[in-house]
């Protein structure tokens, strides 16, 4: 593997806090050297896919994402492999890697790198960065596609969904979340479920322009970012509430940045312009 453009350049550690965080146990996955980089992991790369996780133990961050990573890598029960690389310790791989920002993560499929993501997300998008993964590792004769296995509920709230009764998808999706509380497209579908119950009957149109005359009531931005997403408006919902929170102060403003963080999960952690409103939001909180 050819050494990146950057790879001289330092890596920016400007996303390190100073509180140590705590791993669930030892650091999991194999530890990615200069040395196992390429004899070790390229290799690995021609049979399944390989996620190779760029962490710091002065980043909060990271660890908490690290340890998701490898109750991830438990519950795909072998189909990917994880590989950990401490930017303090291996800092030659950290820049080999392009690494900017930590939490980073890359995927190396037939000894090529694809960039998955550079920042923390939750378990259910992470899930989804993955199966993208392992679909497009099959594709190039990599390992195995993900077999998609339906839960009896979700099979039940799908099929309401399809019938237009979010009630009872709603039931079905917390019936499983009481039956297995981590699942995470139970969490994403009950989310996504819960947006339809909020816009059920609403007009697009009539309540952006209520919105509209009335920039103060917050309620009512929620409930126009909220159609606004369901319309595929992403950036506008985005938008609305970055403004929200930019005019707003105390209880308004935290329950526009909650509403916002809520519209984030619903979104392809991949798609650049969560990445923007990610950016946006936290240069207006700070």
């Amino acid at each position: 593997m050819s050494n990146p453009p950057n790879f001289a350049q330092a890596v920016d550690l400007s996303s390190l806090g100073k509180p140590k965080a705590v791993l669930n146990g030892p650091t999991p996955g194999v530890e990615v050297t200069a040395a196992n980089l390429t004899s070790q992991f390229l290799p690995m790369s021609k049979v399944k896919p390989v996620i190779l996780f760029c962490w710091s133990q002065r980043s909060a961050e990271s660890v908490s994402m690290l340890n998701t990573m490898a109750e991830l890598e438990k519950s795909y029960q072998g189909s990917w492999i994880l590989g950990h690389v401490d930017i303090d310790a291996q800092a030659q791989v950290a820049q080999a890697l392009q690494t900017q920002k930590i939490p980073y993560a890359v995927a190396l499929i037939a000894e090529q790198i694809v960039p998955l993501f550079e920042q923390e997300y939750p378990e259910a998008q992470i899930r989804l960065v993955l199966d993208k993964v392992l679909t497009l590792a099959a594709e190039q004769g990599v390992g195995q596609a993900p077999v998609e296995q339906i839960e009896p509920e979700e099979e039940e709230a799908v099929a309401a969904l399809e019938s237009g009764d979010f009630a009872k998808a709603e039931a079905a999706y917390k019936r499983l979340l009481a039956r297995k509380p981590s699942d995470s497209f139970a969490k994403l579908g009950l989310a996504q479920t819960q947006l339809l119950i909020r816009t059920d009957g609403l007009q697009l149109d009539a309540v952006i322009n209520e919105a509209t005359m009335n920039p103060s009531d917050v309620t009512l931005q929620l409930k126009a970012a909220d159609l606004e997403i369901v319309n595929g408006g992403v950036e506008a919902a985005f938008s609305r509430l970055l403004h929200v929170i930019k005019e707003s102060s105390g209880e308004d403003r935290n329950k526009a940045k909650e509403h916002l963080l809520s519209l984030f999960a619903l979104v392809d952690p991949s798609d650049p312009r969560l990445t923007a409103a990610r950016s946006a939001l936290a240069n207006a909180l700070f």
